[in-house]
């Protein structure tokens, strides 16, 4: 049951890093028609430039929830490396109830009035030319701290699993992807001696 429960947020978390990839893209496409426009064509766009940074915005702000279930976030891997599966675990655990949580929760619910004071005074641009509704990328904050909070339980999901033995915490880590990349080249190369001996 928890390991289907465990696949559904992960599911989820993909989602979101499956649209913070197009955005990326959209962001690379954007920054790359604002230079050759600037540099070859002598002109710009304000509305496009703001883009960029609005687009930045959304990248961040999504990508938050999709590093939690990569668990690619920064924490002190000096002695996080060293501990058990469970203990690690453990950890992780904690860390949403005492932290995640709480400050998903308080930002996501702060943001709100900031959303709406935006959408009720029709906040936009201070730029001639600029980007109007901005609203809409505030919106964003709220929605990206209640993606945290799902993402967030997904995460506690898993690491109940790790901590029940029914599968070990997936490493990210530099010395663990050394490790992936030397196993992927020793498992080649066996394959290729098994081509020649026959």
């Amino acid at each position: 049951m928890l390991l289907k429960l465990e696949k559904g947020f992960d599911k989820f978390a993909n989602v979101i890093g499956y649209i913070t990839a197009i955005v990326m893209v959209l962001m690379i496409l954007n920054v790359f028609y604002d230079v050759v426009m600037r540099y070859f064509f002598r002109s710009g766009s304000i509305a496009m430039q703001e883009m960029e940074w609005h687009l930045f915005s959304i990248i961040i702000l999504l990508g938050i929830s999709y590093t939690l279930k990569e668990d690619g976030h920064v924490r002190v891997d000096l002695i996080y490396d060293t501990l058990s599966q469970k203990k690690k675990a453990i950890i992780n655990m904690v860390g949403v109830v005492l932290f995640i949580l709480p400050i998903a929760i308080l930002i996501g619910y702060g943001s709100i009035d900031y959303v709406v004071e935006a959408y009720q005074s029709g906040e936009q641009s201070g730029d001639p030319g600029g980007l109007t509704n901005r609203w809409l990328v505030k919106s964003l904050i709220p929605i990206s701290f209640l993606f945290l909070i799902i993402t967030s339980i997904g995460f506690f999901i898993k690491n109940l699993n790790v901590y029940k033995g029914l599968h070990p915490i997936t490493n990210h880590g530099i010395k663990d992807e050394v490790e992936h990349i030397l196993n992927d080249v020793k498992k080649t190369k066996e394959n290729l001696h098994k081509g020649e001996d026959k």
